[in-house]
């Protein structure tokens, strides 16, 4: 049902302009624009397609004084009927100013999509001004509907049932249609709490002005000592190239979170060790040749050294924080079904969640990170990416072995204005979290936990 979708959601986005979001009311609050969708059901929602598409766009007023855009998007076989909100900015709530602009998913737009028979197939709701986050519902029989909550492409709420005619949808208000699914809708993910990431943004903030003075060289990293080293050998690097690889540039920021409390920075050695489950008797054989593990073994070291120092009760330290179990991500919010995008436009397919050698796969980490920041606020993760590498060319050659190859540190919070975004910091560096998606994007990632520090001096 979402084929040929993708054509008309591309156009739509691209017609607008201004920023990303607005500032957003809690969704119970959300204006209610059920009277104006009453009053233009016939000529909008049943009228004959070709009448419905030869409407020009056109602006209406609420009852507070809010406005709506009414207008169309045609595709191959489907179009859509769009109320769009006049999408909202400002710093607080008490400074919400309307922007001028009707991108089709600001706060409280409501879209019907219908075929070009006039069938209607999808009706889509936008409860934030986030593009990526929606709810939308299905007919299922004369008298019911099914309702799904996505939140980046990964569906958090699945066919959830509602026991109403589809057409009846066309003028319930929003916050009637969510009641209807009871308590079976995680709102929360359509309403996080900004403040809550104060802690990360101030972090974030004290990390950016030292990256300039950082460089990249391979196998670097800085011992206990404040050396420049090689991680393989500990032998000094040569001070005309001395740097820091992935792995020491992780390192460099966890010792910059936990130095302002116990005054001093890691050993490199331990954080080689091997730490939890991991491998088989098969891959014994090769990890002296290849090193399969050890952007694994050196993330969950990372993890446990940082747990144990910055969630244990001052001047103490137990050993509990340091189980694999307390720190490395396992769990998912969002369901083993994915909304992706092809040549063919908007597909559901399966995504298999974590994998016990593996972790998640890249197409699912958009949505795991956004849960995570709803549902975890006060923390951050190092990411081991690993793919299998190494297709043997004979029966002695090479085995394929799945191998952890690069370190990254993935800082998801919502910023001031309530914007979703991923921070990456990576091999001295910070990147984007599209350009690290995208070129590890057949790729996996393991992911630990890391508390977001109050001071970091590296």
């Amino acid at each position: 049902m979402y084929k040929h979708l993708f054509f008309l959601t591309v156009s739509f986005i691209f017609l607008c302009n201004g920023a990303l979001f607005g500032f957003d009311l809690p969704v119970s609050r959300i204006t209610d624009d059920s009277l104006l969708r009453i009053r233009l059901k016939e000529q909008w929602m049943l009228e004959s397609p070709v009448r419905v598409l030869s409407q020009g766009s056109r602006i209406e007023l609420l009852e507070t004084g809010e406005r709506v855009q009414i207008s169309t998007i045609q595709g191959r076989e489907e179009f859509m009927v769009i109320f769009a909100r006049e999408l909202y900015r400002g710093t607080s709530l008490a400074n919400r100013r309307a922007a001028g602009t009707f991108p089709g998913w600001a706060q409280g737009s409501w879209i019907l999509t219908r075929r070009r028979d006039g069938a209607a197939t999808q009706i889509r709701i936008y409860p934030r001004s986030d593009q990526n986050t929606h709810i939308q519902l299905r007919p299922l029989s004369e008298d019911k509907c099914q309702l799904d909550v996505v939140i980046y492409g990964g569906f958090v709420a699945r066919s959830i049932p509602i026991a109403v005619p589809f057409e009846r949808l066309y003028t319930m208000q929003i916050n009637d249609i969510l009641r209807l699914a009871e308590n079976k809708i995680p709102l929360r993910y359509f309403e996080p709490d900004i403040a809550s990431y104060a802690a990360t943004r101030n972090f974030i903030a004290q990390v950016r002005p030292h990256l300039a003075g950082l460089r990249y060289a391979d196998d670097g990293a800085i011992d206990e000592n404040g050396n420049h080293v090689l991680i393989a050998s500990l032998q000094e690097q040569n001070p005309q190239s001395s740097g820091l690889n992935c792995s020491g540039f992780i390192k460099w920021l966890i010792d910059g979170m936990l130095r302002p409390v116990t005054g001093r920075r890691l050993p490199i050695d331990p954080l080689k060790a091997p730490f939890g489950e991991r491998g088989s008797s098969f891959t014994v054989n090769w990890e002296e040749r290849r090193d399969v593990f050890f952007g694994l073994d050196w993330i969950r070291n990372l993890a446990a050294e940082a747990n144990e120092t910055l969630r244990a009760l001052p001047n103490t330290r137990t050993s509990a924080y340091r189980r694999l179990e307390e720190f490395e991500v396992r769990s998912d919010n969002f369901s083993l079904i994915m909304l992706n995008q092809n040549s063919r436009g908007f597909v559901t397919h399966s995504y298999y969640g974590f994998l016990s050698e593996a972790g998640y796969g890249m197409e699912g980490l958009h949505p795991l990170l956004y849960t995570l920041a709803i549902d975890e606020p006060f923390s951050f993760y190092l990411a081991a990416v690993n793919s299998e590498i190494n297709t043997p060319s004979s029966p002695g050659g090479t085995p394929r072995l799945r191998q952890y190859h690069h370190v990254a540190a993935l800082v998801p919070y919502f910023d001031e204005n309530g914007n979703f975004r991923i921070v990456v910091f990576e091999s001295a560096a910070e990147t984007s979290f599209t350009a690290f998606r995208n070129r590890y994007n057949r790729h996996h990632v393991n992911l630990v936990r890391i508390p977001v520090p109050p001071r970091f001096e590296p």
